[in-house]
């Protein structure tokens, strides 16, 4: 992804909160976005897709990666004597997808957890409640460096 004038390190100067998306896939694994005051929810939408193809990770100290690879049906050599007629669904089934979003500071990136049910995934990023130390550092001026 180009990073551009308002790209990765800026984007926050620019943008602000929240943390948005660093890539965007256009797969069918939509995405929903939910904050409570304990977590950030995340669910998406992943048909016919198994836990163990399904990879979610955290790369780079904050940023949620969400891959999912989909094996591919094999249709030939099953039987001799079989005449396919049609086959959309190898070809138009589950595509592989890859989601990254950038977390805010304070999550408890040991803590996250994800299950997958009928189809969706959720994963629950449990927020942080001890409070941050001041971003503001005072830096010493001195007349020689």
């Amino acid at each position: 992804m180009g990073d551009g004038i308002l790209g990765y390190p800026f984007r926050r100067f620019f943008l602000g909160h929240p943390p948005i998306f660093r890539e965007w896939s256009a797969s069918t694994a939509l995405l929903d976005w939910l904050e409570s005051p304990t977590s950030h929810v995340f669910k998406l939408n992943v048909p016919g897709f198994s836990k163990d193809e399904i990879k979610v990770q955290v790369e780079d100290g904050n940023v949620l990666h969400i891959k999912g690879e989909g094996r591919k049906e094999e249709y030939e050599g099953k039987e001799k004597d079989t005449v396919w007629h049609v086959a959309e669904r190898g070809t138009t089934g589950k595509s592989d997808f890859s989601r990254a979003i950038e977390l805010p500071e304070n999550v408890k990136i040991d803590q996250i957890k994800a299950h997958v049910e009928n189809g969706v995934l959720t994963v629950v990023v449990p927020k942080d409640a001890s409070p941050k130390s001041s971003k503001v550092r005072n830096i010493n001026i001195t007349s020689k460096l």
